[in-house]
């Protein structure tokens, strides 16, 4: 802007000097031409300035709104998860450490319109090898302030456990209770789409979770010369094998704030997909099955002190239709678990009954487990605990072990 200025005043000059030399002004009207020089300058120094002001201010509104847009952008990722490690040692087992779980967590929102949520998990198995599946992958729609749209793989709305309580750093105990895990009394995951939201009924708090999803899979097996039921496979298939879809959901009425009881049921068609140790060709003659599931729950907070519980049916009915494994079944299981924190200290006293109930006694289990907790963060929990297992002689479920494990949640 400077050189600019110089410019003008070295033209204006030079016009002046030109003008001089033809007319040889007087002394006077040089003075009156420079005082005009001097009013034109200054007015080009203004507008000059003016007009920088202008984009300075323009370059400070551009900034400020790029730190808007940072601060309030339309797109939020949050990475999460939990991970843990530990040592287990039973009674006809040699004692070993583990590697557990760890499981990333995903989430990519859009405004308040759309949510990409997803789960991996990976674990080291029994022969080094690394195992990795998808827990759960869904895409969530915002309807609006009382219920979501959810579609894809999500787990399982029955009961509470396993939507809840199921990851290492939530679960106060570092094992599932029986008849919760995979290939239990109730289910893990779907594949389909659910609705999920929650609603004031005066001043009673509800929430709700209603689902139609692809449903499960039965296993068969062959013994003492006859085909019968061997468990429910409901971990969220990719694919509808038999086109027989189910249906369910659960409700939950929270009558004040520090209580929750939840009722769940589920409905649909199953069929035996596949059979162990015998000819699975006689399958081809396996109709679709009645699939029915009930399920209640509670978890009630007071104080220090935390009791829940919960109780899931499976029951799968018999074949209508010709078939090798005619002959129906069901998986019954419940537990009732009450924790302790103990005041001014980090540790937590927890205890847990289970009764799992499934057709074959070789699986029944009846278990006591007592575990103590210090609590390093609300996130980064040590476990020690041990478990009273009652089932079957001679099989893993009549075991006793000790387990030892360390989670965090991040």
């Amino acid at each position: 802007m400077r050189k600019f200025s110089k410019m003008i005043s070295i033209g204006i000059v030079g016009s002046a000097l030109c003008n001089t030399a033809i007319a040889a002004p007087s002394v006077e009207e040089l003075a009156q031409r420079l005082e005009q020089m001097q009013i034109e300058m200054n007015k080009l120094k203004s507008q000059l300035a003016n007009s920088a002001t202008k984009q300075e201010v323009r370059v400070v509104e551009n900034k400020v709104s790029e730190a808007n847009e940072w601060r309030s952008p339309d797109t939020q990722v949050h990475f999460a998860g939990y991970a843990d490690v530990g040592y287990s040692d039973a009674e006809s087992e040699d004692g070993s450490f583990n590697t557990g779980t760890f499981a990333p967590i995903f989430h990519f929102q859009y405004r308040d319109l759309v949510m990409l949520e997803a789960e991996l998990e990976f674990g080291v198995g029994d022969n080094g090898e690394t195992d990795v599946a998808m827990e759960y992958l869904t895409i969530d729609w915002f309807v609006n302030d009382y219920t979501t749209l959810v579609a894809g793989k999500f787990l399982s709305p029955i009961g509470q456990f396993r939507q809840n309580v199921h990851p290492s750093w939530i679960n106060k105990l570092p094992s599932a209770p029986p008849g919760f895990g995979h290939d239990g009394a109730a289910p893990v995951s779907e594949v389909g789409v659910q609705l999920r939201g929650g609603f004031p009924i005066g001043s009673v708090r509800t929430n709700y979770a209603f689902y139609v999803g692809n449903g499960p899979e039965l296993k068969a097996e062959f013994e003492d010369g006859e085909y019968e039921l061997d468990g429910v496979e409901a971990e969220g298939f990719g694919s509808d094998g038999d086109g027989e879809k189910a249906y369910g959901g659960r409700i939950g009425i929270l009558p004040f704030a520090d209580l929750e009881i939840g009722f769940s049921a589920a409905t649909g068609k199953a069929t035996v997909t596949s059979v162990e140790d015998g000819d699975s060709d006689l399958l081809s003659l396996e109709g679709a099955r009645d699939y029915d599931v009930i399920g209640a729950d509670f978890n009630w907070l007071l104080g220090s002190f935390q009791l829940r519980g919960e109780y899931v049916e499976t029951k799968v009915g018999s074949a209508t239709e010709g078939t090798a494994a005619s002959t129906g079944a069901v998986w019954e299981t419940w537990y009732t678990q009450g924790s302790y924190r103990v005041k001014n200290t980090k540790l937590e006293l927890v205890t847990r009954y289970t009764d799992f109930d499934s057709p074959h006694n070789s699986q029944d289990q009846s278990q006591w487990a007592l575990g103590t907790n210090y609590l390093f963060t609300n996130n980064f929990i040590g476990k020690f605990s041990y478990e009273f297992n009652d089932g079957e002689s001679g099989n893993l479920s009549d075991d006793d072990r000790f387990l030892l494990q360390m989670a965090y949640g991040f």
